[in-house]
């Protein structure tokens, strides 16, 4: 199946920053959440977006217009059933996934591939709650995803191998790298950088070092873009602990148990 209308379930940060890097590379996008004012928002947010572009003299004002028009918002699953591949963007939950992808089972044609953008629950687990498990495949983008060029790519158990061709094609066709990681909690990315900004909350917690001392280490003398506390910020506190519960969870290792300061704080 040719993908021309590209569906993200989520305008939350990462739904609104995988419409707009399908929009530039020419795909009609169909966005959907719960609320008409939250997709609002998003829709703000992506023409700022655009305007950057505008300024920065990538695209014109004549393509962001239309890249703005082939953008529709709906806040019923049942109007993705136009898409070719959907991309589930919601929040790190899987009761919360498991409803949308039993919704887009029913609504969406047979042949289309249903990618979600978790960064560490089960590929499989999710797969396991659709008629189309084949059909089912992990896409992770990164924050923020207009400028990062990585996407992890994640089979389930019974994804095909066309399906992985299918997302390996789409996130080069959105001008991403991809990476193939084995269905593990975390998979490759969050597996390796929660620790991090796990330890990271700990040793703040223990007095170790301010905020600004733990972040000026990694920054300046490891020459990470951002310290972790920094990059934690960016994610969201409440992502981090969700990720590191998953982990902790599913791999039985106290070394991912979360720092109580962190879940204090998220409380």
């Amino acid at each position: 199946m040719e993908i021309r209308v590209v569906g993200v379930v989520g305008a939350g940060t990462m739904g609104q920053g995988i419409a707009q890097v399908a929009l530039q590379n020419g795909f009609r996008v169909v966005l959907r959440d719960l609320e008409d004012r939250i997709l609002q928002q998003a829709r703000a947010r992506i023409e700022r977006g655009l305007d950057r572009l505008v300024e920065g003299g990538k695209i014109s004002d004549l393509q962001k217009a239309e890249m703005l028009r082939a953008l529709s918002t709906s806040v019923a699953l049942a109007d993705l059933k136009a898409a070719d591949l959907v991309i589930e963007a919601a929040t790190e939950d899987f009761g919360v996934k498991r409803g949308i992808f039993q919704e887009l089972d029913k609504h969406c044609r047979p042949p289309v591939v249903l990618a979600t953008n978790t960064s560490s629950i089960s590929i499989t687990k999710i797969a396991a709650t659709t008629r189309r498990p084949d059909k089912v495949i992990g896409m992770h983008f990164m924050n923020p995803v207009p400028i990062l060029q990585l996407v992890e790519v994640i089979r389930g158990v019974e994804t095909s191998a066309e399906t992985a061709a299918v997302a390996h094609d789409l996130a080069k066709r959105l001008g991403k790298i991809t990476v193939e990681a084995k269905d593990f909690p975390g998979f490759l990315t969050n597996r390796i950088l929660m620790p991090m900004i796990n330890e990271a909350f700990f040793v703040l917690m223990e007095g170790v070092g301010t905020v600004d001392a733990i972040d000026n280490v990694m920054h300046l003398g490891m020459k990470h873009p951002m310290g972790p506390l920094a990059l934690a910020d960016l994610i969201g506190l409440d992502v981090c602990l969700a990720v590191l519960r998953t982990l902790h969870e599913g791999l039985g290792d106290p070394k991912y148990r979360p720092a109580p300061l962190l879940v204090k704080m998220v409380d």
